[in-house]
């Protein structure tokens, strides 16, 4: 019995050991290489390049106050609608010291010249009613009296000026009323009712009273890469995406490309300007984030393969054309000019035909055993 038991172990023991064999010599067994295969057909390929920039208005005017003084009232806020020659807000005048001086010594001035030109007048006109002088003589010292009225309001005028900001003479067109000198929305209003506001002159631009744009006639402005620049001609369509609204899709057209570059992050970037269409009745606010899509060249109906299938030595590129069938198969080493690239396809100019069988890279086997390209 014990014998028998003895032969039962050792044959488990020889039948373990010639499976474990035969399991490792399967396993060792290289697995046949399997092949991704594509066939040449026609296609359309682009190469298309990505801008960041901004969308914003190509007109945007800063309304600046034409006499130094302080905010009394502003009669608009941001986000409304303006046309030209609306009021914008109002000023107090708080004169110069100075001119004012100058002003009120000019009007007396004129005033005692008034005076002495109305006694010469009176007298002169007495003389002639009595046939004493001449019409001509009398002629000059009347006109001479006008002049010197005219003086006197002429001064009177510029003191009002001088310390009102306007003068009862041009009410109309005072420039303590601060007007819009363009048709278009009210972007900000960056002053305050009781802020002191100067003009404009030689040593300061002046305090900006509101900023007013025409939204319906936008720009994109971006930079691109020198690497792309040499490929840009004005005119080109661009289709523009804006951040905050997915959505909606812009066509455009650029019409600027800078003749100078900017160093941005290390490289050289070139900005463009490209004239927005369509926006009428959008709602896009300026400064709104966008990207811009252009085609920097594109080929039509071209023998397109996928890029994977080609290899390249040096200035070289060769694809592997698949021969005969099953265990048969064949590859054919082949040179191949190439064209444009979208980074997934490949434009084939020279070396296929329409309905060849390529070879593409080796297929990779999971661990679950499928294939993975």
């Amino acid at each position: 019995m014990r014998q028998y038991i003895k032969f039962i172990v050792a044959g488990c023991i020889a039948l373990l050991f010639i499976g474990t064999f035969v399991f490792l010599y399967f396993q060792g067994q290289a697995a046949p290489v399997v092949y991704d295969e594509f066939t040449t057909r026609y296609g359309d390929i682009s190469k298309t390049s990505i801008i960041t920039g901004k969308i914003e208005p190509r007109n945007e005017v800063n309304v600046k106050p034409q006499i130094s003084g302080i905010i009394t009232e502003i009669t608009k806020e941001a986000g409304q609608m303006i046309t030209a020659g609306e009021i914008i807000a109002k000023v107090k005048v708080v004169p110069d010291m100075n001119q004012l001086s100058a002003a009120q010594a000019r009007v007396r001035l004129a005033d005692i010249n008034m005076k002495q030109a109305k006694t010469d007048y009176m007298r002169e006109k007495t003389l002639f009613d009595k046939g004493l002088v001449s019409a001509d003589e009398y002629d000059k010292i009347k006109q001479d009296y006008n002049q010197k009225k005219e003086e006197v309001r002429a001064a009177q005028d510029n003191l009002e000026v001088v310390r009102d900001g306007v003068s009862k003479n041009n009410s109309d067109a005072s420039s303590t009323l601060i007007r819009s000198t363009i048709t278009g929305l009210i972007l900000d209003i960056p002053v305050k009712v009781g802020n002191t506001v100067i003009l404009s002159n030689t040593f300061n631009d002046g305090t900006t009273i509101a900023t007013v744009a025409n939204m319906n006639d936008l720009i994109f402005r971006g930079n691109i890469d020198e690497t792309e620049v040499g490929r840009l001609v004005t005119g080109m369509p661009m289709k523009i995406t804006v951040g905050a609204l997915q959505d909606m899709k812009l066509e455009a057209a650029l019409e600027y490309i800078s003749p100078k570059a900017v160093e941005s992050n290390g490289a050289n970037q070139f900005e463009i300007k490209a004239a927005v269409r369509n926006v009428s009745g959008k709602s896009i606010r300026s400064g709104y984030s966008a990207n811009a899509e252009i085609v920097l060249a594109s080929a039509k109906h071209a023998v397109v393969i996928p890029e994977s299938a080609v290899s390249f030595e040096g200035s070289q590129a060769y694809v592997y054309i698949i021969k005969g069938e099953g265990d048969k198969k064949t590859y054919e080493r082949r040179n191949v000019t190439t064209g444009l690239s979208d980074g997934i396809n490949i434009e084939i100019k020279k070396g296929l035909k329409i309905g060849e069988k390529v070879r593409g890279p080796k297929k990779v086997k999971d661990d679950d055993g499928s294939d993975n390209d």
